[in-house]
């Protein structure tokens, strides 16, 4: 729908026979869909396609569409004038943080930490589970109609580092409790303490990693944490050890991993990779011991149902002039 239809979404005022302009919030799932949004507010659907929905002059409140790339979702934003509030339905801001710069002061921008806990948290259950049992080996075995068996390694008894212990590292944990396993070391930014133990700085690193014998990585992407997963980080794994990605690519030094699994030293489980999506030819398609999965942490049957709930509390807390929930910057 192109601009020129913004009048659909004016509110009528039955009592003083006028049109009220109130605040415009666009949505990348459509208002109708969601219970319980304020009426005090307009809203217009926009999930990236070509038409805007209104002027975009006219957005306060901006739901970023979900799973598009970041030249759709940053292209309305120089013309939003008038916008107050950016929000991602990604735990990860990275593909939105750099357009806040031209933005004027003022302008918060919120994620959506919560709404991919449960997904993420059970893919990355998956690929351990999957790499360590040997999963992909038997659909190949399958595919060829051979019985492949054997002995494989078991989650049980392992120690797992989560490194980025958050909401998603958290939900990881929670998953992890019934396999048994020996030890679950967490890492964050910070230290602190949990009601299941110690969290310990990222400076720690090198003293945990030789212990572990899977390696989460569920960090968000930072100007730190941009190949956090390097050549001294690997090396510091211990041999035979796994590392699963469920954070972002360049979270991981491509090189410096496919360097270790070439070798045989280590294996990975990936749900994301650097480059992405991953072109075809690449090394690391078939490099030994590498399960990939194509970025499919959080678009699940969990995703809508927690979406719609995030954006309803955060649109009644918006409408109210409360503090918003997930406030991760605020440009300047």
């Amino acid at each position: 729908m192109s601009a020129d239809h913004s009048d659909t979404f004016r509110h009528h005022d039955s009592t003083h026979g006028s049109s009220e302009v109130r605040e415009l919030v666009w949505l990348p799932i459509p208002p109708e869909e969601i219970d319980g949004l304020p009426d005090t507010l307009e809203y217009a659907h926009w999930d990236g396609g070509p038409d805007f929905p209104t002027d975009p002059a006219r957005c306060a409140f901006y739901c970023v569409p979900y799973m598009k790339p970041p030249q759709v979702c940053t292209r309305p934003l120089p013309a939003m004038a008038n916008l107050r509030v950016v929000q991602t339905l990604t735990a990860g801001i990275d593909h939105i943080k750099p357009a806040l710069a031209d933005l004027a002061p003022g302008v918060r921008l919120c994620n959506a930490r919560g709404v991919h806990d449960a997904s993420t948290a059970e893919l990355a259950l998956t690929l351990i589970l999957a790499s360590l049992r040997g999963i992909p080996d038997f659909v190949r075995g399958q595919d060829a109609e051979e019985w492949r068996s054997g002995f494989r390694p078991a989650l049980a008894d392992k120690s797992v580092l989560i490194v980025g212990y958050g909401a998603i590292g958290s939900a990881i944990e929670d998953r992890l409790v019934p396999f048994e396993c020996e030890r679950v070391m967490r890492v964050a930014r910070s230290p602190r303490t949990t009601e299941r133990g110690p969290v310990h700085p990222i400076a720690e690193l090198p003293q945990l990693l030789p212990d572990a014998d899977v390696v989460v990585l569920v960090t968000p992407l930072t100007e730190d944490t941009r190949g956090l997963a390097g050549a001294e980080f690997l090396s510091r794994m211990k041999d035979g050890a796994l590392l699963v990605n469920v954070a972002r690519g360049a979270v991981v030094d491509t090189k410096a991993l496919l360097s270790e699994v070439e070798s045989g030293r280590l294996r990975a489980a990936l749900d994301v990779t650097d480059p992405e999506p991953l072109p075809t030819g690449h090394p690391l398609w078939h490099a030994p011991g590498v399960l990939i999965s194509p970025h499919v942490g959080g678009p699940t049957s969990a995703f809508l149902p927690r979406a719609k709930r995030l954006l309803r509390d955060q649109l009644i807390r918006y409408a109210r002039g409360e503090s918003l929930a997930h406030l991760v910057a605020t440009t300047g």
